[in-house]
């Protein structure tokens, strides 16, 4: 059925469709005529049956129909019409010479939508129809509402209901058909308030009327999620919302509110609850969830006085099984050993953050576990033991079922484990304390010849632990996402402009930056220098794309590599790796050797130097002039740039030497037709001599000091890619610029 468009004289609609029947041609004549001077598009019947027929090929928009006809009459033609498929809410108007009432009472009975007594008012019978079409477009519309809110609530699995209150029974429940399907019921099936009540499952059922109880008492808002099993079987979880509703003199008279089937939703939720609290390989308590335990088991062992044990576990040379029998192999060894570390405690996983403390003194007894920090790195936490004696009995369980032979990779392997135990209070009164101890008496074990326990204790201390301490954390610093990379620019000072970025690895532990001087030698030593200067590589690729996409900033990133990088036959692959991963060019990344350890290992090196710059990846020595680099191979070396060292940019200004030693360099690097950056650049002093001796490209905390990524996006959006630094020339112009900066431009 056609659309009901409401009629108004100016609109520039297609005039509404009337079909008017009358079996007088002189009425029909001038009726129709009336009608169509007043806009209305009008076809004629000249009875009830004529009518009937045109209805069957052609909708109108209303019906108009004389009362009294020979034959078939209005009100007849009325009820057949009705009986018609799409013309159940059709306008009807009935036009009658008669205003007896039971001729009204009869039109309306048969389905008449209003009548009309005959007259030559013309405007108030188009006044009338006018009315009819709106309150049928109304109608109409409020019919769609209706189903578009019937269809968001099928779809959000959601349904509406009323509860009134009687005096001594349980009021009535009138439930929409939304609702009753969410219970799975259909339009025509009924649902009280005690059928619904049986559906939920005894205890559920108790705790819920308790809380209706309440709800009515105080007259609050209900909110709850009640499980229940519908017809069939089917167990779902129901989440209540509703509000209580007035009557005129204030007193509450029920409640009106929305039922929503929340199933999914509450097994997403428990999902990803489990995710977040649970390792994803082993099934065990992850880091999240053993760190909220820990602390509540802290908490309850400060209230009551006794001791809490934790007990770090590593695999002794896991790394060996997982290279030399693949990852697969490795993590069939992982799940296997979390199976037997689970069977060494009371382990119990139904604990969760957020869940309610259950009643009684030995709640906390549950909070026991072994989870996974992470790689090959177990914890078990000990709630409440008596002294280190009961730790270290658990520790000889866990190395006693270690010593099995595991058998994964086709073979029968046999992997050890070292075991570090802190107490509290004794060797730490936070969770973070107990970890550290544990990992210097873990550590402890492995100097020690590993397969073994170990409790903390303050003989550890000294050089000797911190030492041990930071090779330990260094070990996991790339695994557990602890290395950052924070950015200094280089700056051009005649053009005002950055010309490139220097990637600096800081290390970020426990909240606080490890300074690089105390890590830096230590992985270097270790070996540990190779994957950090491979992830080096990766987060500068990224960083650099990110730069590109963000806001167009294309330029070079330098990274510092050691020597034994440069010496590693696969440097170009790894390096096309890092950029292709995140589809840059390769000349967005410029590698950086210091001219020591260039020199010390030239043969090495320089098979890779020229492949670098075969792929056009540039290569610049750092810290130049504090080696002794042979001016024979100078000229030869594949490289594009010189850094001088900051130990000749500090005594710029202050001995003529400095200059003298700046200078000589600044020339042989042009002769060489090399750029030359002088690093260390702290002062106006310093940048006035360097631009005077002819260096414009200088990098220091003058202009910045190494920021994180943020940080220095920021200064560039605002400062840089603006252009609001003018050219750096003279001193008087330098202190403008100083000037400028210190009011909200310069970097930290």
């Amino acid at each position: 059925m056609s659309a009901f468009v409401p009629f108004d004289a100016d609109d520039d609609a297609q005039p509404p469709k009337v079909l008017l029947a009358d079996d007088d041609e002189v009425n029909l004549m001038l009726t129709a005529a009336a009608l169509r001077e007043r806009g209305f598009a009008i076809t004629e019947a000249n009875s009830g049956q004529q009518a009937l027929d045109r209805l069957a090929r052609w909708t109108p928009d209303v019906i108009v129909l004389d009362a009294l006809m020979p034959g078939m009459d209005g009100f007849q033609t009325c009820e057949k019409l009705r009986a018609l498929p799409g013309f159940e809410h059709m306008p009807v108007l009935m036009l009658t010479g008669l205003d007896d009432e039971a001729s009204i009472t009869r039109a309306y009975r048969v389905g008449a939508t209003d009548f009309f007594v005959k007259s030559t008012q013309w405007s108030l019978l188009a006044g009338r129809l006018r009315y009819l079409l709106r309150a049928s477009r109304m109608r109409l519309e409020l019919e769609r509402s209706r189903a578009r809110l019937g269809r968001a609530q099928d779809l959000a699995r959601m349904g509406s209901f009323d509860w009134r209150r009687s005096d001594g029974g349980p009021g009535t429940l009138v439930l929409s058909t939304e609702a009753l399907r969410v219970f799975g019921l259909g339009p025509g099936d009924k649902l009280g308030l005690h059928a619904l009540l049986r559906m939920v499952p005894g205890d559920e059922r108790r705790s819920l009327v308790r809380l209706l109880r309440g709800v009515l008492a105080h007259s609050s808002v209900l909110a709850t999620d009640v499980p229940v099993a519908l017809p069939g079987g089917r167990q779902r979880i129901i989440h209540v919302e509703a509000e209580p509703e007035y009557s005129e003199h204030g007193q509450g008279i029920g409640y009106t509110g929305i039922v929503q089937d929340v199933t999914d939703r509450r097994m997403a939720e428990d999902r990803i609850r489990h995710l977040a609290n649970f390792d994803t390989l082993t099934g065990l308590p992850n880091r999240h969830q053993l760190i909220w335990r820990a602390e509540r088991a802290l908490q309850h062992a400060r209230r009551m006085g006794h001791s809490v044990a934790l007990l770090l576990i590593d695999l002794d040379r896991f790394k060996n099984i997982n290279d030399t029998l693949g990852h697969t192999a490795g993590d069939e060894l992982l799940i296997e050993v979390a199976r037997r570390l689970r069977g060494c405690v009371r382990h119990s996983d139904q604990v969760m953050e957020g869940a309610v403390e259950a009643v009684g003194p030995a709640w906390h007894r549950k909070l026991e576990a072994v989870g996974r920090l992470g790689g090959d790195e177990f914890v078990a936490l000990l709630p409440e033991v008596g002294d280190e004696a009961g730790a270290e009995g658990v520790a000889q369980r866990i190395l006693d079922v270690m010593r099995e032979p595991v058998c994964v990779g086709g073979g029968e392997w046999v992997v050890t484990a070292s075991i570090g135990i802190a107490m509290y209070p004794r060797d730490g009164q936070t969770v973070a304390e107990l970890m550290r101890t544990s990992d210097v008496a873990m550590f402890s074990v492995k100097d020690q010849g590993r397969n073994a326990a170990a409790v903390y204790s303050p003989l550890l201390a000294g050089r000797g632990r911190e030492r041990l301490e930071l090779e330990s954390a260094l070990h996991k610093a790339i695994e557990r996402d602890e290395l950052v990379l924070h950015y200094q620019p280089k700056v051009d000072v005649r053009a005002a402009r950055v010309v490139g970025v220097e990637a600096l690895m800081r290390w970020q532990r426990g909240g606080a930056l490890v300074p690089p001087g105390d890590f830096i030698p230590l992985a270097e030593e270790t070996g540990l220098i190779v994957p950090m200067s491979e992830w080096l590589l990766r987060e500068a690729a990224r960083q650099a794309r990110a730069w590109q996409v963000g806001f167009g900033f294309e330029t070079t990133i330098a990274v510092n590599m050691p020597t034994r990088i440069f010496e590693r036959s696969d440097l170009v692959e790894s390096i096309h790796d890092a950029v292709a991963t995140y589809g840059i060019s390769a000349s967005s990344l410029l590698l950086e050797i210091t001219e020591n350890n260039l020199m010390k290992n030239l043969q090495d090196v320089m098979p890779s130097l020229h492949r670098l710059t075969e792929i056009g990846v540039e290569v610049s020595v750092d810290d130049f002039g504090t080696g002794y680099s042979s001016l024979a191979y100078l000229g030869t070396l594949p490289i594009s740039e010189v850094k001088i060292d900051k130990a000749f940019v500090r005594d710029l200004g202050i001995t003529p030497k400095g200059s003298a030693v700046i200078a000589a360099i600044i020339a042989l690097a042009r002769s060489l037709g090399l750029r030359v950056i002088a690093e260390g650049v702290e002062s106006l002093r310093q940048v006035d001599e360097l631009h005077r001796l002819g260096c414009s490209l200088m990098q220091g905390y003058q202009f910045s000091r190494p920021v994180p990524a943020d940080q220095l996006e920021a200064w560039l959006r605002t400062t840089v890619l603006p252009r609001k630094v003018p050219q750096l020339g003279s001193a008087v112009e330098l202190e403008a610029v100083v000037a400028a900066r210190a009011a909200g431009g310069r970097l930290p």
